[in-house]
């Protein structure tokens, strides 16, 4: 087992070096990104709020991301309440029809809703942005709400049926709490993926583009890479942040309906 071990750690190494690469030049005082280090400064990220332009990529992205991830997450709330509870002709090719862009790359997902909107004459910007970005992060969504619905106690919504409730109430006052954890792990995981995603936004985004979109303009000036570097260490710090509570809300919200855990993000 000595060479499996030897391969995860090598695995490890090539798959969060550029990661852990990335704090460490964003705090480098010298422009030019190698080895060795010239000297620490903050300087960088004291210029990430002097840069309009950078500033107002955040803004559109941060508006992008949480429409995507409400829009994303009441799609995937209603889709994994049908797929959980209800029985219909053609269920499982209609869910197996939603969750396709989990497969389909997303470069192939991009061109198809550019041909179309450019087809059908609609003008680019942010609103075509969260349309792709909520096609790609509803599948998410529904993924880790179908375990939140799938290990709901049925008898705990007979209960209140019996009680007097109706549907609505009982959905509200019942099985909304029990699903809240999957609910915000949802929204978490679908913000995250809209704020880090590229390639859709760099196809539909118009005249103001998003963070990444941004960023990967300013690489062609590499007096602006250490600037770039310092929002990057920002934004991954902040996606593992997300990450973990959305991961810590799916876990509680699993054991509070009694259900089994069966893996998650980490």
């Amino acid at each position: 087992m000595t060479w499996l071990r030897g391969y995860a750690v090598l695995y490890l190494v090539f798959l969060y070096a550029p990661i852990v690469l990335l704090p460490i030049f964003a705090f480098n005082d010298s422009t030019i990104i190698a080895f060795p280090l010239s000297g620490f400064t903050t300087q960088w990220f004291t210029e990430i709020p002097n840069t309009p332009a950078l500033v107002k990529s955040v803004q559109t992205s941060l508006i992008i991301a949480v429409t995507t991830a409400l829009l994303s997450t009441t799609l995937g709330i209603c889709a994994a309440r049908a797929g959980a509870k209800y029985s219909f002709p053609g269920k499982a090719p209609m869910l197996g029809f939603i969750m396709l862009p989990l497969v389909l790359p997303e470069i192939i997902v991009a061109v198809s809703l550019l041909v179309v909107l450019l087809a059908l004459g609609l003008p680019l910007g942010g609103w075509t942005v969260i349309l792709g970005h909520t096609l790609i992060c509803t599948p998410f969504c529904i993924a880790i709400l179908n375990s939140a619905f799938g290990n709901l106690d049925a008898s705990l919504e007979e209960a209140a049926f019996d009680l007097g409730e109706t549907r609505w109430s009982t959905f509200r006052l019942i099985t909304l709490p029990l699903v809240m954890p999957g609910i915000i792990s949802a929204l978490l995981i679908s913000f995250t993926i809209s704020l880090d995603e590229f390639i859709i936004a760099f196809f539909l985004t118009g005249t103001e583009p998003t963070l990444p979109v941004y960023l990967w303009g300013q690489l062609r000036f590499p007096q602006k890479i250490p600037v770039v570097m310092a929002l990057g260490t920002i934004l991954v710090a902040l996606s593992v942040i997300l990450l973990t509570i959305a991961e810590i809300a799916r876990r509680r919200g699993i054991a509070r309906a009694g259900g089994k855990d069966t893996g998650g993000f980490l």
